[in-house]
């Protein structure tokens, strides 16, 4: 194991996030339709990094993958995602108390989404919003995370 394989201490605050959810959402895009699928954020690299795996069953929303890190020395977190599309983005995070958000601002496709953790950790209300045209903000996906038990 590399001698670098150690917790970050800068993501520490991520740790409510870790384990496995259940969500339930809308889109949209996609009208009249529930989307179900798993959500596992798990340390790797001995807590180096944070990862996050998303499942969706319906194929109108991708699975992807996504791994947390931070730059120390600018205070700043980040996120480097991918999908099944093939689609490959980096988003800005904030953690501030029980308010997760990553975003990424273009001119031809922005996108935020905002994770409130309730209950104590038990369950999460994601709200994403994204631009098409480089002003106008609208709603995108929708998801509800639970621990399942």
């Amino acid at each position: 194991m590399n001698e670098a394989a150690i917790p970050n201490p800068a993501l520490q605050r991520f740790s409510v996030l870790v384990g496995r959810w259940k969500t339930v959402g809308t889109h949209p895009e996609v009208p009249n339709t529930t989307f179900h699928g798993a959500a596992t954020f798990e340390w790797i690299l001995g807590g180096a990094f944070l990862s996050m795996h998303t499942e969706i069953e319906e194929p109108q929303i991708p699975s992807g993958i996504a791994l947390f890190g931070s730059d120390d020395a600018e205070s700043r977190y980040f996120m480097l995602y991918f999908d099944e599309r093939g689609v490959s983005r980096k988003y800005d995070v904030s953690m501030q108390d029980d308010l997760l958000t990553w975003w990424r601002e273009t001119s031809s496709f922005s996108q935020r989404f905002t994770l409130s953790i309730l209950d104590g950790g038990r369950r999460m209300v994601g709200k994403g919003e994204m631009s098409k045209d480089g002003g106008t903000w609208g709603p995108d996906l929708q998801l509800t995370y639970t621990r399942p038990g």
